[in-house]
This record gives C-alpha cells, sequence and structure tokens, in this order.
C-alpha cells in the first residue's frame, strides 16, 4: 500500500510541474479574442512548437494502418497516431503543436467531425494551445473545407482562426497568425517577438487547363505582405510559416544540400504562384514547415530561409514499411541580457523524433542564429527524453 501511495504522489508531482510550467509558458491573459497569449517562458527562455503532418485520421480503432511491418499490421490502427501524439507531447512539453494537415482522410472518415474530434483528442487533453490549417484531404468527408474549419475553430485549446478579421476577400479557409510575446515580466512581455503565420494551401486546382494541386494565392499573399510590414513596425521578430503542400522550390534540394531524406518526389503545384519570392522580400520568415510527402524529411536553405518537411506522422497515412513514423519539434531561444533580462530571439534550431522504443532524436540542426557563425553547427542529439 505504501508503494503504491509513493508511486501516485511521484505521477501527481510530475503533473502538477507540467501544468505549471505550462501556466507560465502560455498566460491566460487576452489577445483581442479571448484566447491564450503565447510566451517564451521565464526559466529558459524558450518557445517549443512541436508540428505534426499528416495524421490522416479517419474512424479510430477500424481503421487499419498503412505501409507498416508484417508483425505490426493486426494491432495497428489509428489508435497508434493517438499514442504517438501523446508520447511526443508527454517527452518535449511543447509551447504550442502545429497541424499541418491532412488532420483526417476524408474518404476513409465517416464522420468528419468525430474523426477530427478523435484526431485533435491527445492535444485537447493536454491543455497544450494548438493550431491548424487544412490539406488536401480534410473536406473529402462529411463537411466542406469551409465546414472543417469552422469546426476546428470550436474545438477546446486552439488558436486556430477562420481567417483574419477585417478582411474581406482572401482565398481558402485557415490563413492567420500568431504572435509570441517576450517573458512574462521581461521588458518585451508586451510585443511579439517572434512572428507565426498559418496559410491554406489549398487541395486541388480549380482551373481547367492547370492539373494538381492547389497552391497559395495572391489575396493570400498580400495579406501576408500587409501582415508583416505591420509586424515589423514594432519589433524585428523573426517569423515561422506552416502550410500543407510543399512550394516548388523544394525542389532545389538534393543530399548535397539539405539534412534529412529524400524519398519521393516533390508533389507541389504545377505552376509557382511567387509565394517563395514574397517570403524572401518580406525578410522575416527564417522557416516553413509543410507535409504532404510523407517520405521526405529533409531541410534545406535558401535565399536565406528553410524549407522543410514534418515528415509522416499517421499510420493511416502511406509511409514505408520499417522507416518510423516521425514528428518535427522547432525551439526557439532568446538571447540572456548580463542583468537578467531576456532579450530578442537568439536562435532557431529543429530536429526530429522517432516513433521508436526510445523516441529517438535525429538531425538536429540550427535554422537561424543572430550570431551566423553558429548557424552552420549540426550534431546529433541522440535519444533525449
Amino acid at each position: 500500500m505504501a508503494r503504491f501511495l509513493l508511486t501516485a504522489l511521484v505521477v501527481l508531482c510530475s503533473f502538477s510541474s507540467f501544468i505549471l510550467i505550462n501556466t507560465e509558458r502560455i498566460q491566460r491573459t487576452s489577445n483581442g479574442s479571448g484566447s491564450k497569449q503565447l510566451r517564451f517562458g521565464r526559466k529558459k527562455g524558450e518557445f517549443k512548437i512541436l508540428q505534426v503532418a499528416d495524421m490522416h485520421y479517419a474512424d479510430g480503432r477500424k481503421t487499419p494502418c498503412e505501409d507498416v511491418l508484417p508483425k505490426q499490421f493486426s494491432h495497428c490502427s489509428d489508435l497508434n497516431t493517438s499514442v504517438f501524439i501523446n508520447r511526443m507531447i508527454q517527452a518535449e512539453k511543447p509551447d504550442l503543436i502545429v497541424f499541418t494537415g491532412d488532420n483526417i482522410f476524408g474518404f476513409d472518415a465517416t464522420d468528419a467531425a468525430a474523426s477530427m474530434n478523435a484526431a485533435f483528442a491527445p492535444a485537447i487533453a493536454s491543455k497544450i494551445p494548438w493550431a491548424a490549417v487544412l490539406g488536401n484531404h480534410d473536406q473529402e468527408s462529411t463537411l466542406s473545407r469551409e465546414g472543417v474549419m469552422e469546426h476546428i475553430v470550436g474545438m477546446k485549446h486552439t488558436l486556430s482562426k477562420l481567417n483574419p478579421l477585417g478582411v474581406d476577400v482572401i482565398d481558402g479557409f485557415g490563413n492567420y497568425n500568431l504572435e509570441v510575446h517576450g517573458v512574462e515580466g521581461s521588458s518585451s512581455k508586451n510585443k511579439s517577438i517572434l512572428n507565426l503565420y498559418f496559410l491554406d494551401s489549398g487541395d486541388y486546382s480549380t482551373v481547367p487547363s492547370i492539373p494538381g494541386y492547389g497552391w497559395i494565392k495572391p489575396s493570400q499573399q498580400f495579406w501576408f505582405q500587409q501582415t508583416s510590414k505591420k509586424l515589423r513596425k514594432t519589433s524585428k521578430a523573426p517569423g515561422l510559416a506552416y502550410f500543407h503542400i510543399p512550394l516548388p522550390e523544394f525542389a532545389n534540394f538534393d543530399s548535397s544540400n539539405f539534412t534529412g531524406v529524400r524519398q519521393e518526389g516533390i508533389s507541389s503545384a504545377s505552376v509557382n504562384s511567387g509565394f517563395f519570392t514574397t517570403l524572401v522580400e518580406a525578410g522575416d520568415v527564417k522557416g516553413v514547415f509543410s507535409g504532404h510527402d510523407h517520405l521526405n524529411d529533409f531541410c534545406g536553405k535558401l535565399s536565406g530561409i528553410h524549407l522543410c518537411y514534418g515528415g509522416g506522422f499517421g499510420y493511416h497515412a502511406y509511409g514505408k514499411a520499417g522507416w518510423s513514423r516521425r514528428a518535427r519539434v522547432v525551439v526557439v531561444s532568446l538571447e540572456k541580457k548580463s542583468h537578467g533580462d531576456w532579450g530578442a530571439v537568439k536562435s532557431i534550431k529543429t530536429w526530429k523524433r522517432l516513433d521508436d522504443k526510445h523516441l529517438t532524436a535525429i538531425d538536429e540542426q540550427v535554422l537561424w542564429s543572430r550570431h551566423p557563425s553558429g548557424s552552420r553547427r549540426k550534431k546529433p542529439v541522440g535519444g533525449r527524453v
């Protein structure tokens, strides 16, 4: 009995510490929409983002896995995806979870709302703020593309938005930005020192003469330009962008100039809408994070911006038997000033974790550094949990 009580006490203390950390980093102050204000943590001066790409969730236990080893198939389902998310949350304790599209696989989801409820349940249960964009499969069940995003916006603990306020004309659903403010009590507590952009990269082309996937349209690019320009007037904060379908510029990389692997073609739109040029011109975005191509997980730098895949996450998504599902983590760190205050963003790093026994962490790299001399340093991070 004593051993049982001791174990229960340890679990309770660990859970309480986890809640306290989240409360510190993500203050419940109003940001204009009644949602939580994202903040850097006081203890380490960090903000951590977990990217979940291509869950392809359908009907839970009844939905079989794809492309797993024969010994795994009989007991593998959507629930494996849920377990993986829970393991990642416990291991990394992120400040924000970002779902980059194909969150559900519409063709196999009997009820889109029920499928989304199950898919996002681990994030909701953790009470960690989360954000989502749409992929090309989310609307293929019982809800339209707008309906899917409306359902997501109404879910607990989400910071997702249907579209930006005050913008009358914009293509797609799920275009919005989030600001990450400085540490509570610091000189930057009331301003954004990290800007996050989320865009709807569409599903499929609706132009008869243009085959293939969708793209980020001029109206979305105009919104991004205006938003970036406005934010850069108040601070020189770096930015990160999240959307589902990779840009055509992802095809500029091979094994000589990226970190990670490329095991399939780049399934971008068949036309180039020029969004990468728009990003380069704005100058604040240091990293772009996409999904869509499950067997690619690389990061490569082009014109000052890292283009990164999340890597296939979901078990009902196509993959490669024996090649672990994976997730990408990004950590943004602040400079520590001599008098103890936290300053501006110092560096942006990333790594991936594999869904294996040890949640092995691989391919750590620095995406951006205020001090360029350290920007090319890479090292393995082992299996730290």
